[in-house]
């Protein structure tokens, strides 16, 4: 079979071919069908993602597809079934082997795209806005990266938990895509001062930020007292060093987040979660912005245009 592969800690990821795999324990087979792109998948072609995988592996945290096989002690989702899974690695080759207990059977509504952007996006957007930041209805949030996939995600989930979404991203192309998924506001991150700009809102209740850097420091110094910000990842490059002063005078709280270390010690948060995107899904209040849809062999390109920011929603691979 293909799969798109990293040999060694000196190599670029390429596509190869390599045997397919055979199911162990406790593990289906899935014929892939789509694999959404995320920006941990560049951090582990760098070496540099907190969870990068020993080489070599294959590239890929979020597949869909159809069971076609299982392995011993497994009796179900049966062969022939739809599902999603969060793989953790192994997702842009045509078959894969991954845990059963991970697997989530599709609504007859949902196609493999939707279903390869779906569980990181909207699992690390929900998880984070309600179970760790517990925002209310009529509450500002401010959404750093609103254009990008969990960013998306997260002004979608925002706008139906009841808050004020304020949208930051980078030129006016990028903010129509965050207005049609429900931003209230937008901010420019291009060209506006972001900080003026929320002060002038009235300041800001939690802030979600995939992006670090100068945007977290301006976000930062927006926020009302008793405000929580949630650093999802970082984008920039720029990890921001956060002064423990201020989080004093503001009664302010940081609290990171990491969807995937949540399966490791608390899997019911994200069956919770997931139970409740998925229902959400189901009555027409979630749509996944698939942007680009790839064949395997395009894969490159795929991580080009997320790397270089020129990506909006969801890049999903099509092996």
């Amino acid at each position: 079979m293909r799969a798109f592969r990293i040999e060694s800690t000196a190599s670029k990821p390429a596509l190869r071919d390599i045997a397919r795999p055979t199911p162990g324990p406790g593990e289906i087979s899935l014929k892939i069908k789509a694999c959404g792109l995320n920006f941990a998948d560049l951090l582990m072609a760098n070496g540099t993602y907190q969870d990068t995988p020993d080489v070599p592996f294959t590239l890929g945290m979020e597949v869909s597809g159809i069971v076609d096989g299982l392995g011993e002690n497994v009796d179900s989702p049966e062969p022939g079934t739809r599902v999603a899974v969060f793989a953790g690695q192994g997702g842009m080759a045509e078959y894969g082997c991954f845990p059963a207990e991970r697997a989530v059977v599709l609504p007859d509504s949902m196609d493999f795209a939707d279903a390869a952007a779906f569980l990181i996006t909207y699992g690390t957007s929900h998880v984070a806005l309600d179970y760790k930041a517990k925002l209310q209805c009529g509450e500002t949030l401010l959404v750093l990266g609103a254009a990008g996939g969990v960013g998306l995600a997260a002004v979608e989930i925002g706008k139906l938990m009841g808050a004020r979404v304020v949208a930051c991203a980078r030129g006016a192309r990028k903010l129509a895509v965050a207005k049609s998924a429900g931003a209230d506001h937008l901010i420019n991150a291009k060209t506006d001062d972001i900080r003026q700009k929320c002060k002038e809102l009235g300041g800001i209740d939690v802030v979600y930020d995939p992006v670090g850097g100068d945007q977290f420091k301006a976000a930062f110094r927006s926020c009302r007292p008793e405000a929580r910000l949630l650093p999802i990842g970082f984008a920039s490059g720029e990890i921001p060093n956060i002064p423990a002063n201020h989080l004093l005078v503001k009664n302010l709280t940081v609290m990171g987040l990491y969807w995937g270390g949540y399966l490791k010690f608390r899997p019911n948060v994200v069956a919770n979660s997931v139970k409740r995107l998925f229902h959400w899904y189901g009555e027409g209040r979630l749509a996944p912005h698939v942007s680009r849809k790839l064949p395997l062999e395009s894969a490159c390109e795929g991580l080009e245009l997320m790397r270089n920011r020129k990506s909006t929603g969801k890049i999903v691979v099509m092996p």
